[in-house]
């Protein structure tokens, strides 16, 4: 097998789908959270943001191979 071959696969098991839309699920679901919560306000601050940064994540994950 060539290098080029064992790199591509590296590269295919590091960027699967499923991990990685896990992950921009739970980022999401933490900025909801984030929002919620009525006692800290630096949290209901940049809750927008990361419900933002996990949603766009999500978006990019979703075109990654299964």
């Amino acid at each position: 097998m060539n290098q080029s071959g064992a790199k591509r696969r590296g590269w295919r098991r590091l960027f699967r789908r499923g991990p990685w839309e896990n992950a921009a699920t739970v980022l999401i679901a933490a900025g909801v959270c984030m929002l919620m919560q009525p006692y800290w306000m630096p949290l209901y601050t940049y809750s927008f943001a990361v419900i933002l940064t996990g949603t766009v994540g999500f978006i990019i994950v979703s075109h990654f191979p299964e």
